[in-house]
């Protein structure tokens, strides 16, 4: 899954991959702003055919939350 993430976050918000690790935070480490988020958030929508609800988006901090969200809805 994190290499899956990876690939979403090094094509659609040019981060550099080796970056992209569990416990990069969004904001802080990886750089990613509210605008930045929501378009992380539909490009994993669209992959994963999954919805993440406005709430959820706020509280993802991390590569490791984003992952875990992505679990937890496509069990």
């Amino acid at each position: 899954m994190l290499e899956k993430v990876r690939e979403i976050l090094v094509e659609s918000l040019n981060i550099e991959g080796s970056e992209v690790v569990p416990t990069a935070r969004l904001n802080e480490d990886l750089g990613i702003d509210s605008l930045s988020s929501i378009e992380l958030a539909l490009e994993i929508e669209s992959e994963f055919n999954i919805k993440i609800e406005d709430e959820e988006l706020m509280k993802l901090q991390t590569v490791q939350d984003v992952i875990d969200i992505i679990n937890s809805k496509t069990k």
